[in-house]
């Protein structure tokens, strides 16, 4: 085996492995033990192919034809038949990265030895991973149960050598082509073959894994911005003080307070009224609360990872083949249990967001900011400074905020009636990429703002962690001065944080 390969087995996989395939192009070997299982389940589904009665998924129809039984010269043209008409996706193309998170949590699936696809098939999908081609698959499709059903039949479709996909050059073309240039030979799909590699929840488990991962940076990134803004409003650093955390034992809120705590470490800004002379008794609660409302957060993206590692220990299918070869139908291809916390997620980032936009607000309010100037601008009334930059901050947040209605409590019956209750977990996770989309753009505001604010504070100075950070943005934004084009300066700040700039400058301070 390939050692800088994801050797992929019908062990639980783990989030970094997913986000290694789907983003990093890590290549993929199957396991010995998981060409066995393959093999093994295979010889059982080519038993009842055999057999006079019908077997729902290997001699029926689906859905709700399931009711009839295929003669086995029509099975091929069935199975050809359902990914062809299951492939109904449209929209515009979703990102490479979600298509190859869900091809590899699909192969997962397969390696478990739970879905009877033959080996080859197995091996073809492991190719066309390998060889970085993606399938087109359309933004919308799915209602989230009898799995991604649209989504991965787009996958399958082009695995059969139909459809389109992008090479690895990132050009779309015709599957046919792609597969030729790659020397993948086309699948012709068999018995079980169609449905095992569409019945999965694999679309919403890879953007619950990505989007968690997602999150937790941009929360280590609003500890970052809470804390420049804690010290460029001449807040105190006393409320994060690890005994008074401890009154209230959240694991989340202990790390945020810590982090909060060690940027604002060293601060001649928050030093220099920390005397007896000071008369703020309390700070906003924006400022104040910070690691409470970041915290809840925090425990919140680790209970959606423990959903996400439930759902990569699983195999999905239906039906589904057991050790003493039976085939059974079941109901795990419902996608409740992602839906629910993707839609959980968009609540904090929501509130997240709406937090930092407060603060940025009180950045720029003269009459709050304890002597900033308006707006931070150079000369008030002739420049603007951030107000604008404010205006779009607010309105992603009243974006996150309609982005946090849940998907998961809508169904639309489908199907005859034969789906009658749907997740909707397609949606949910959708409109969560959307909003950590969002999120980058809140972020890179209030960073811009309270780097603003904290030069303007100078002659003193910011701790060296915050320091480090508004240096940093000095590498790609000037300092303060007459109004600017500031649309660049946001884009700028947003590829810092994307990019994980942000938090490899304070790492050595936390």
């Amino acid at each position: 085996m390939e050692d800088n390969a994801l050797n992929l087995g019908p062990e639980p996989l783990g989030r970094d492995q997913v986000i290694s395939v789907a983003r990093g192009g890590a290549r993929v070997v199957l396991t010995q033990l998981a060409e066995q299982g393959i093999a093994t389940t295979r010889k059982h589904v080519e038993a009842l192919a055999a057999e006079q009665r019908p077997v729902y998924g290997i001699s029926t129809g689906f859905g709700a034809l399931a009711v009839r039984h295929i003669p086995a010269d029509r099975r091929a043209a069935l199975q050809q038949a359902f990914v062809r008409s299951h492939a109904a996706g449209t929209g515009p193309a979703v990102e490479p990265e979600v298509v190859r998170a869900q091809m590899l949590l699909r192969l997962h699936t397969v390696a478990t030895g739970r879905t009877g696809v033959r080996p080859a098939t197995a091996h073809a999908l492991t190719s066309m991973i390998n060889a970085g081609i993606v399938p087109v698959v359309h933004e919308f499709g799915s209602l989230g149960c009898s799995g991604d059903l649209a989504p991965l039949a787009a996958v399958a479709l082009a695995l059969t050598g139909e459809g389109e996909v992008f090479d690895a050059d990132g050009v779309r073309r015709p599957a046919a082509e792609a597969l030729a240039a790659a020397g993948i030979e086309p699948v012709t799909l068999v018995e079980k073959e169609g449905l095992a590699l569409t019945n999965g929840t694999d679309g919403m488990l890879g953007m619950l894994v990505l989007a968690a991962h997602d999150i937790n940076a941009l929360l280590d990134v609003a500890d970052v911005t809470a804390a420049m803004s804690v010290e460029a409003l001449l807040g105190t650093d006393r409320v994060f003080a690890a005994d008074l955390q401890r009154l209230r034992p959240h694991p989340g809120q202990a790390v945020s307070a810590a982090r909060i705590r060690a940027l604002l470490a060293g601060s001649p800004i928050v030093a220099s009224h920390r005397g007896p002379d000071c008369t703020r008794v309390q700070d906003a609660y924006s400022l104040r609360c910070s690691p409470q409302v970041h915290g809840a957060a925090r425990d919140t993206v680790a209970h959606a990872e423990a959903v996400a590692d439930c759902e990569l220990a699983a195999a999905i299918d239906n039906p589904v083949v057991l050790d003493d070869g039976r085939v059974e139908s079941n109901g795990n291809f419902h996608g409740a249990p992602l839906a629910y916390v993707l839609d959980f997620l968009a609540i904090p980032l929501a509130d997240v967001a709406s937090m930092a936009e407060r603060r940025t607000d009180r950045m720029l309010d003269v009459a709050r900011s304890h002597g900033l100037p308006a707006f931070l601008a150079d000369d008030p009334g002739v420049d603007s400074g951030h107000m604008i930059a404010h205006y779009t901050q607010a309105g992603l947040v009243s974006e996150l905020k309609r982005l946090a209605v849940p998907a998961s409590v809508d169904s639309i019956p489908t199907s005859a009636m034969q789906e009658d209750h749907v997740s909707m977990g397609w949606s949910a996770a959708r409109k969560l990429r959307r909003g950590i989309d969002a999120m980058v753009s809140v972020l890179a505001v209030e960073l811009l703002t309270a780097a603003r604010a904290l030069d303007l504070r100078a002659p003193l100075e910011p701790g060296p962690a915050t320091a480090a950070v508004r240096d940093l943005l000095r590498t790609r934004v000037p300092g303060p001065g007459a109004d600017r084009h500031v649309a660049p300066e946001i884009a700028a700040a947003e590829e810092l944080i994307r990019s994980g700039a942000v938090r490899d400058a304070v790492a050595e301070f936390l």
